[in-house]
């Protein structure tokens, strides 16, 4: 199927490592029914983290980029890592987006790479 532009989003899920931003990603993809399952990060069973050391290490490395469709609006996601030492691929994923979605834990609420991360989308949005 072919999108004309104004039907295109691009987003990228963003925040601390272990946030949830993978989990956030398979479940709009599970929701849209662009999967039939809902994979888990602990188990290395994501569309996104699909990489060896990755599913190894329970964590995004790289930035993975998936879409889903809903309501007749492709959403291209691009799902960054959260850990310090991956930060120039988030860098390189805001210069691509029409939005941002900063995902905080429930549990742990703002951690340390929030202020970085918001600079990094001031910056580039």
């Amino acid at each position: 199927m072919s999108y004309t532009i104004d039907k295109i989003r691009n987003i990228c899920l963003l925040g601390h490592g272990g946030n949830g931003k993978t989990s956030l990603a398979e479940s709009m993809l599970f929701l849209t029914g662009a999967t039939d399952r809902l994979g888990k990060a602990a188990d290395g069973t994501t569309v996104s983290d699909f990489d060896a050391e990755e599913i190894r290490r329970k964590i995004s490395i790289g930035d993975s980029a998936m879409y889903c469709e809903c309501n007749g609006v492709k959403i291209n996601i691009i799902d960054t890592p959260g850990h310090v030492d991956f930060t120039a691929e988030v860098e390189r994923s805001l210069r691509v987006l029409d939005g941002g979605v900063i995902v905080f834990s429930a549990r742990e609420g703002v951690e340390a790479l929030r202020d970085f991360m918001v600079d990094f989308a001031k910056k580039n949005g």
